[in-house]
């Protein structure tokens, strides 16, 4: 079914802000709309601002209702594509200068304690920031943390390379970080890190810094039932999905009221696009990413893929992000 393009407001606003420079105030410009172009359904924002600037970007279907999309740092010229555009009639969109934004940019997904900032790394690393405190998923050797905070929680979904380095936790941790991980994972940290460890088998739930983390079973052919884990994080009210290394496994397909999940599909470690389009049409995120999708044979197409064949139609944004 060809999706419906959304009416688009395309404001063309020119906001100041005002600059202390040398004792006097100068004027400079905001976050201005360049382009804003339809894109099979989906809409592609082109924003200018002056480099350095922290910009959010907003959507609304009424031009009441404001709901963030994304934060930046400009670099002068900054690209968004907003996955969402073809669930709305109509569509509208600001960009504001941001004056006292999070530690870094990304996604944003608003929460009833402050937003939820989420920036993917490498593979199946990514960050969020929240309510003051910065979190990492899964850091290994591979990844850049280059200009990131360090972490204050950090959770390890099991014991492969891609997943889990003990060295790499070493650099990204905060003097107060908490480690989440499995029991291999445990096994393998030292003496240092596993004073700072918790262990959650599949099942089990912890709360830290004001959030509830849920270990959910994470398994398959290529990974045994109980060596790692999943996590579900709710924070604010809403409710993050990391799947780990698995297969379409029946406590995945039973997740309830997920926001925002972290999907895998590889060959031949994990999901196929087939299974992760299948587990996906069953718990039903509202938004979904594809991630740790790069093949055994070095192949990077299992992402856009998958965001063809679950279509617009099954109402469940799809974002495609760079992982590699």
């Amino acid at each position: 079914m060809k999706a419906r393009l959304p009416r688009i407001l395309r404001t063309l606003l020119k906001p100041a802000v005002a600059v202390a420079a040398g004792g006097a105030v100068t004027a400079q410009e905001g976050p201005l709309f360049t382009a804003v172009q339809p894109t099979n359904g989906e809409v592609t924002l082109r924003l200018a601002a002056p480099a350095g600037m922290a910009c959010r970007l907003e959507a609304a279907a009424d031009l009441v209702h404001w709901s963030p999309l994304a934060i930046f740092f400009s670099t002068g010229s900054t690209q968004y594509i907003d996955a969402a555009a073809p669930f709305f009639a109509s569509r509208f969109y600001r960009a504001l200068s941001l004056p006292n934004p999070p530690p870094f940019g990304g996604d944003v997904l608003a929460t009833t304690n402050g937003d939820v900032v989420i920036q993917p790394r490498f593979h199946a690393t990514f960050v969020v920031s929240w309510n003051g405190k910065v979190i990492y998923n899964d850091p290994d050797d591979a990844a850049s943390y280059q200009g990131l905070p360090k972490a204050d929680l950090i959770l390890v979904s099991h014991s492969h390379g891609d997943h889990f380095d003990s060295p790499t936790i070493n650099t990204v941790r905060g003097s107060n970080a908490v480690l989440v991980v499995p029991q291999p994972v445990f096994n393998s940290l030292t003496a240092a890190q596993r004073a700072i460890a918790v262990v959650l088998t599949n099942g089990a739930t912890t709360n830290l810094m004001g959030l509830t983390i849920e270990a959910v079973p994470a398994y398959n052919a290529n990974h045994p039932r109980g060596q790692g884990n999943g996590y579900v994080l709710t924070l604010g009210g809403r409710r993050i999905y990391a799947s780990g290394d698995t297969g379409n496994i029946p406590e995945m397909r039973a997740l309830e009221n997920i926001d925002v999940a972290f999907i895998c599909m590889n060959t031949p470690f994990t999901m196929t696009v087939n299974e992760a389009t299948n587990a996906v049409q069953a718990f039903r995120p509202k938004v979904v990413y594809p991630y740790h999708y790069r093949n055994q044979d070095g192949s990077q197409n299992n992402a856009a893929l998958f965001k063809q064949r679950l279509s617009t139609s099954s109402g469940i944004e799809v974002r495609l992000r760079k992982w590699y």
